[in-house]
């Protein structure tokens, strides 16, 4: 439940709060004035704020400098009139999230406080188990496990988290990478600071080096005011940069300029600006091969690669499956209106079989499936998919052979659950990605012309979904791991 808290004396601004936070599964609380507000900042300690710049009783700015001294790791989001709008454009250059424009749009505030949440909440959460056991109300994404391959991980986190250099971490889709990014941010010397995640392949590739390095008004078409990017934002803090092996060659080449000097300039800019941000990146992709093929710069790759961690995938973690089982089903089993209290032998054993192509990712996916046939306290080999049992489907997704997208709605709206948008996304995308590929005849560089995304996209969601490409396309259901 994210704890949003606005600080403005005009009713209106707080009526608009109340109807785009009315859900009871956010908390709103609302300030008129500046001392009240940071009362409530350090007594409620909200995860938003949202902050007017013209108070009755203080400066916008002067107060956001006070948030920041109580704890700089709260995103703060300025409401400003078009009169203030370079006052807003200043305090995000001192590391304010964003700003929103009066009159407010209900859609354009939601979407900002609930970006702003998750940043929040990515540097809050902790991302390791401290031990053995896994507490209740632990959630669900942390590292779980103690496995050599696991503690090898956690040793080189605790080499390098006090260092301050830019670290690169390598390893599968799915394997929990932001997570070890997470680890490093929270018991370094920034963990006070932002922690800020970027997905370069989740951005088109002509905004990518404006969400980076921020840009001029006039730089380019729709550039309609100056805009502060993400190293700006995060100053004084870490920067997460996913998926760098999609990024393009001219960010690669402000990026290493920014690794070498801390320098950079805003697109369509000149003025040179310096940054204080600790870079921590992640790819599934071979930088190395990339970089001797010439797809990816050498100088950037060895900048990045001084300090590299790598995740093992799940097939390599075998001891670890008992543990994880036991971690993802006390998380999964109440969001699911299940109580499973005891798993059978045999689907250990079926999950030690199961190579697991989409990895973590991919053995939530079961679990919760499993999960939603479950019948008594006990998980059975029975409730597993047909892939891990060893019995593949001719086909995955919404037009399997006896798939009824009614029956799968009835049965998770019976099952309670909380995320039903996503798992219905998941399985379209799993069926769209599969039948396209098949289209292709496997030919990934077609099919991303087709789906109209990268070819980096695809190949993580190929990944992701655990698709197996071979002389034919094989939906996840297959036992094969590619």
């Amino acid at each position: 439940m994210p704890r949003i808290l606005v600080i403005d004396d005009e009713s209106s601004i707080l009526h608009a709060f109340r109807r785009a936070f009315g859900d009871p599964d956010d908390e709103l609380l609302t300030a008129p004035n500046a001392e009240e507000g940071l009362a409530l900042v350090s007594d409620k300690k909200p995860d938003v704020v949202v902050l007017d710049l013209n108070l009755p009783d203080a400066n916008g700015l002067d107060v956001y400098r006070k948030i920041r001294a109580i704890d700089a790791r709260i995103p703060v989001i300025f409401i400003t009139g078009h009169g203030t709008t370079e006052t807003a454009i200043e305090a995000t250059k001192q590391g304010a999230f964003d700003y929103l424009l009066k009159p407010l749009e209900l859609e354009q505030v939601r979407d900002l406080v609930e970006q702003a949440a998750e940043i929040s909440r990515l540097g809050r959460v902790p991302a390791v188990v401290p031990d053995e056991s896994v507490p209740a109300g632990t959630p669900v994404d942390v590292l779980v496990g103690r496995s050599p391959a696991m503690q090898e991980v956690y040793k080189a986190i605790g080499r390098v988290a006090s260092q301050d250099l830019a670290v690169l971490v390598l390893g599968e889709s799915g394997t929990g990478k932001e997570l070890v990014a997470r680890a490093i941010y929270q018991h370094s010397r920034r963990a006070a600071g932002p922690f800020l995640a970027v997905n370069c392949a989740a951005i088109p590739e002509t905004l990518l080096e404006s969400e980076l390095f921020g840009h001029e008004k006039g730089s380019f078409t729709g550039a309609d005011r100056r805009r502060i990017g993400k190293f700006e934002q995060c100053s004084g803090g870490t920067l997460f940069l996913d998926e760098i092996g999609d990024m393009t060659p001219l960010t690669q080449a402000k990026l290493l300029r920014v690794l070498q000097d801390g320098r950079f300039e805003r697109v369509g800019g000149s003025d040179t600006i310096q940054a204080e941000v600790r870079i921590i990146a992640a790819t599934n992709r071979d930088l190395a091969l990339m970089a001797s093929v010439g797809e990816f710069r050498e100088d950037l790759y060895y900048r990045l690669g001084v300090v590299t961690i790598t995740l093992p995938p799940l097939r390599e973690r075998a001891g670890d499956l008992h543990l994880l089982v036991d971690h993802f089903i006390k998380r999964f089993s109440p969001e699911m209106g299940r109580e499973v209290a005891q798993v059978a032998p045999e689907v250990l054993e079926l999950l030690r079989r199961y190579p697991w192509p989409g990895n973590l990712r991919e053995f939530q996916s079961v679990l919760r499936q499993a999960l939603l046939r479950a019948q008594g306290p006990v998980l059975l080999a029975d409730f597993l998919p047909p892939a891990v049992r060893g019995e593949a489907l001719p086909e995955a997704g919404p037009r399997s052979a006896g798939f009824d997208w009614e029956e799968f709605l009835d049965e998770r709206l019976r099952a309670g659950s909380q995320d039903l948008y996503a798992e219905s996304l998941s399985l379209m995308e799993r069926s769209l990605v599969t039948r396209v590929l098949r289209h292709t005849r496997g030919n990934q560089l077609q099919a991303a012309k087709i789906l109209g995304i990268t070819r980096g996209s695809l190949r993580t969601k190929v990944r992701t979904l655990g698709i197996t490409i071979e002389r034919s396309v094989s939906p996840p259901d297959d036992r094969s791991d590619g």
